[in-house]
């Protein structure tokens, strides 16, 4: 039957009149399962539909269009099917000013296949801004509302849309002027919504600076109210999730929107969802909580995320909240890959604050599922656990010890083998924490885990922050007397190939530094000094770093020379004098006359 029906609608032959009625019995079957969606897919409907657009036939083409939209918002049908022909963009843009009906469809149509970048670029291109634009002055609540949609996915993370918006008119008023009257309080929820996304776009792009008084006063207060109990489930999801990218990058936002209408404790409400079964007498209802429970809980997490992101106040404020460390442990082992993400998301803003990883993060034992959630887990969720791990590890974290026992050197060596690149700083700069100011035992097993040969790799990363944290990692290693001639005498030779390897390369002044201070470290060993005094070309290399024209090279360079020289150890005379034949004395002569005051001190 659906072949007859799509027979008849390509039949030019066929009365206008029966055309019509074709495409509105297929809009019909469009609206029912997924399966006839996919039926009508499978007899190339889109093709057909689109054809129709052609035809000099309004009413046609608007019962056309009603299937083409009602398609298209099926979750089985393929975006990209809309710009497989270039043509149809530029039709559809000349459809819109032929009636409300092709304005409401068109604009729905675009609303819903606009994923991502590229098919923004598309219909930018293809003018949607300036056609789109008047749309939202039209006297229909449809086509406003349609068009709003548009830009709300046109500016979505596109700096390039956002940037024009701003200077739009329609009947001489800016567009984000127009924004904020469709998000006041007497709009209904949808507009305000959707407007309210559109200008946190415009303002996460810098189309509109972050203190302007329409983000402060009017779209931040609107998503919070979106936040509040009386609204539906999915508009406090999306009002949550929007106010968490609109805050994140921002403080001063962050700390005006945690003292916005008790915003904190409205968003423990978040978990309550489905209510107590017992008072749940409508089964439909039950099942609608199970459904958004898991997306409540997504965006509570991330919108604490961000609120945290910077204040240590508001951290102990959200931390405060009732239950939430357990909120957060329970969300890391949850079965939606999108809860566990947006709670390690949430775990890592708390993660920042020195006060919590002592306290709170010390009474719930939080490394221990951390933990868990390290082990073979997506990348995405790994990148911002790792990060967390990182913070666990600082020396003042209480968790540093028990997260060692649990086989965490392992892990992090692994990572530092990992293909991707946020993984590869996270797993080293971890190790970098834990070395730091560790016991002998630790440093052994560090090394031990690494491999020689996953060290050099490392310092031979293209990636700088790799290699900065890798020369991190072995200062912290190479710290305190005993430590550094105990690894000395263990991996001199290869550690002096990398110092000499560092040195020798193009690499920019910290990374250089940074391998300075290593090799002062290592005369300030006992028997470690050996390895420095009896390598001519290192020895070379540091006087050639005395007389660099990079004053902090010049002085790591002399803490190499002071270390090596003290009076009161042996040897010293020995070393002395072998110094002050290579000319080093010459050289201090030189540098106290230098005009750079620490230079002349040293």
């Amino acid at each position: 039957s659906i072949s007859r029906l799509l027979y008849l609608l390509q039949q030019e032959t066929s009365s206008a009149e029966l055309r019509t009625e074709c495409a509105v019995v297929l809009g019909s079957l469009a609206m029912g399962t997924e399966n006839n969606v996919k039926s009508l897919l499978d007899c190339h409907i889109i093709p057909a539909l689109l054809q129709g657009l052609l035809s000099p036939d309004l009413k046609f083409i608007e019962a056309c269009l009603r299937c083409l939209r009602t398609i298209f918002i099926s979750p089985v049908t393929p975006e990209d099917l809309l710009y497989t022909d270039a043509t149809v963009i530029s039709h559809l843009m000349a459809l819109l000013s032929r009636s409300r009906y092709t304005q409401e469809y068109i604009c729905q149509i675009f609303s819903h296949c606009c994923k991502g970048p590229d098919h923004q670029t598309i219909l930018f291109n293809h003018g949607a801004v300036q056609n789109i634009a008047h749309l939202l002055v039209s006297t229909s609540y449809k086509v406003r509302m349609q068009a709003l949609k548009c830009f709300s996915v046109l500016a979505f993370e596109n700096p390039q849309v956002s940037m024009t918006l701003v200077n739009v008119s329609v009947d001489g008023e800016l567009l984000p002027q127009i924004f904020v009257k469709m998000l006041q309080r007497d709009k209904p929820i949808e507009m305000q919504l959707t407007s309210a996304k559109c200008l946190t776009s415009m303002c996460r792009a810098g189309a509109i600076r972050t203190d302007d008084s329409c983000i402060i006063l009017k779209t931040l207060p609107c998503l919070v109210r979106m936040c509040s109990k009386e609204r539906l489930l999915e508009e406090r999801v999306e009002g949550a999730e929007t106010l968490a990218y609109l805050i994140e990058t921002d403080v001063e936002l962050q700390r005006i929107a945690s003292i916005t209408d008790h915003l904190i404790v409205m968003l423990a409400d978040y978990f309550k969802y489905p209510s107590s079964v017992s008072a749940i007498t409508d089964i439909k209802r039950l099942d609608h909580d199970l459904k958004h429970a898991h997306e409540l809980r997504q965006a509570a997490f991330k919108l604490y995320a961000s609120l945290g992101a910077n204040d240590e106040d508001i951290r102990k404020k959200i931390i405060e909240t009732e239950n939430m460390m357990d909120r957060i442990v329970n969300g890391l082992s949850e079965s939606s890959i999108k809860v566990r993400l947006a709670a390690v998301r949430c775990l890592h803003s708390l993660s920042r604050s020195v006060q919590q990883l002592r306290t709170s993060f010390q009474d719930h034992a939080v490394w221990k599922p951390l933990m868990k959630v390290l082990q073979n887990a997506p990348n995405e969720i790994l990148v911002v656990a790792s990060s967390t791990l990182c913070n666990l590890l600082l020396e003042f974290s209480p968790s540093k010890e028990p997260i060692l026992e649990s086989g965490a050197i392992e892990l992090l060596c692994s990572l530092t083998q990992s293909e991707n690149l946020a993984l590869r700083v996270n797993g080293i700069w971890a190790l970098m924490n834990m070395a730091f100011q560790a016991e002998q035992k630790i440093k052994s097993d560090i090394l031990r885990g690494l491999s020689t040969e996953q060290l050099f790799q490392l310092l031979s990363d293209s990636d700088v922050n790799v290699l900065m944290k890798t020369l991190g990692l072995l200062r912290n290693l190479l710290s305190t007397r005993p430590h550094i001639d105990h690894i000395m005498s263990t991996h001199g030779k290869q550690i002096m190939q990398a110092v000499t390897l560092i040195l020798e390369g193009e690499h920019n002044i910290e990374v250089k530094e940074q391998t300075l201070c290593i090799l002062a470290n290592i005369a300030d060993g006992t028997t470690a000094k050996e390895l420095i005094m009896t390598n001519d070309d290192i020895l070379q290399k540091i006087k050639y770093y005395m007389s660099h024209s990079n004053a902090k090279l010049q002085l790591a360079a002399m803490f190499c020379i002071s270390n090596l020289i003290w009076n009161e150890e042996e040897g010293s005379q020995e070393r002395q004098d072998k110094l002050r034949d290579m000319g080093i004395v010459d050289i201090l002569h030189k540098l106290s006359q230098s005009s750079d005051p620490n230079l002349c001190d040293k």
